[in-house]
């Protein structure tokens, strides 16, 4: 959908729109505007040292009535209703400081504040049926984590492009956080220190059979074959993917060692492998699969194999990660506090041996994504237009600052299959 930028609405008498809105909404912000407000009629309020904000039309409002907070806005930001001269980063951060000041999310609004709102909706010609949603927000049917409605979910976002991945992504094509050992390392380099740590936490050894669960583009899963001599199976449901895989297994003469299926993980019956690992897939099966996830793994591994979990973690409200994420990024996507899944791991029969947070390894990562991202802008938006990077540019930014704040975090989850007499085959130390 493109927007309808209308600069012609209504400005009431007395004054210019940006005033009557930063009064009606004084109440809301606890104050000031936190932002230096320019509306569709030019008018401006708000302090002049804050970020800079543009709303280009009435639907702005519209849609912040009909979707209030933070789906509303990204709606208007995406099909460009709402503009943010300069850094996007700085803008929300700041935004997000002056909510934390005003202990603004405990705000509720009385009958009298929301009718001077609806009034001035009206005025500015604001009031009416919803905005269309944005082409770039998902619209995904069917039964909660059925296999078709997840294959469509996963579809939404990991088929988007090969292309566009690969302008983002390092060349490994490792879409999770990467492992900074060094302040200096690079993104490859990151991702491939985050491989090989993987890779050795699972204790590969040649000839190991080796499952990666969500295989991703198969970072880890050619990496487990040249570097390791394990012999992988790779499952995702993303066909796009297992098409870009299949196609480096030939380029790098893997055949016979990397075998990538387009399956889903509920189908795996192949075991026991010698090891299992899952990166940052977990967060796709929902709550209520999990169990049937860990089973999974815990089936598909014999006596004494180990299974490696990345997974992200959330606290507080909103598991699927908020309204844009769920609405534009990962539909029915379901994080938790790590406490929460390694029950669910322990609940399933494999014992937790390690638990390794990697918080800030993630704001690392998204930030060496959001460099590439910035310097391919230009080709990116030949590619897949205007609304689809302004999707991806507030992603990007706005999960920087979710890992750097504590909002959300990223954990490696190491555990073991005992077998029938409770022994684990873990060696009495490590060295990782």
């Amino acid at each position: 959908m493109t927007a309808t930028l209308d600069t012609a609405a209504t400005t009431p008498a007395g004054g210019g729109v940006a005033a009557r809105l930063e009064e009606a909404l004084r109440p809301f912000v606890g104050g000031d505007l936190p932002v230096r407000l320019t509306a569709w009629d030019g008018s401006q309020a708000g302090p002049l040292d804050a970020p800079k904000v543009t709303l280009r039309t009435p639907d702005v409002l519209r849609r912040l009535l009909w979707h209030p907070g933070e789906l509303g806005a990204a709606q208007a930001y995406v099909t460009g209703e709402i503009d943010v001269e300069g850094d996007l980063d700085e803008a929300l951060t700041h935004v997000w400081g002056v909510v934390r000041e005003r202990n603004l999310s405990g705000v509720r609004p009385t009958p009298a504040t929301l009718a001077t709102l609806v009034r001035a909706a009206k005025d500015l010609g604001a009031l009416g049926l919803p905005v269309p949603a944005p082409d770039s927000q998902a619209q995904i049917k069917g039964r909660l984590h059925s296999l078709a409605r997840d294959r469509r979910s996963i579809s939404h976002h990991y088929d988007f492009s090969n292309e566009f991945y690969s302008a983002i992504l390092d060349d490994h094509m490792a879409y999770s956080s990467g492992y900074y050992t060094r302040p200096d390392m690079t993104l490859e380099e990151a991702q491939a220190a985050k491989l090989d740590m993987v890779c050795r936490k699972v204790g590969l050894q040649p000839g190991m059979r080796f499952l990666d669960v969500g295989c991703g583009w198969g970072s880890l899963s050619l990496y487990a074959a040249e570097h390791f001599g394990a012999q992988v199976t790779g499952v995702t449901i993303a066909a796009e993917q297992k098409k870009f895989i299949d196609e480096r297994i030939k380029e790098r003469g893997l055949e016979g060692k990397v075998e990538i299926r387009l399956q889903d993980y509920r189908d795996v019956q192949d075991g026991p492998y010698d090891a299992v690992a899952s990166i940052e897939m977990g967060e796709h099966v929902g709550q209520g699969n999990y169990p049937t996830y860990v089973d999974v793994l815990r089936r598909n591994l014999k006596p004494h194999g180990r299974v490696l979990i990345q997974q992200m973690s959330r606290r507080g409200r909103h598991p699927g990660g908020g309204p844009f994420i769920e609405s534009f990024i990962a539909p029915d996507m379901w994080m938790r506090p790590v406490g929460e899944t390694v029950e669910f791991f322990e609940a399933g029969g494999l014992e937790v041996r390690d638990v390794h947070m990697m918080r800030e390894h993630y704001v690392d990562t998204v930030r060496d994504w959001l460099v590439k991202f910035e310097a391919a802008a230009d080709r990116l938006r030949d590619l897949v237009g205007e609304e689809q990077l302004r999707v991806w540019r507030i992603y990007l930014v706005g999960g920087a600052m979710s890992f750097r704040d504590g909002r959300m975090g990223v954990d490696q989850i190491l555990a073991v299959r005992n077998d029938e007499a409770g022994h684990s085959g873990m060696p009495r130390t490590r060295d990782l």
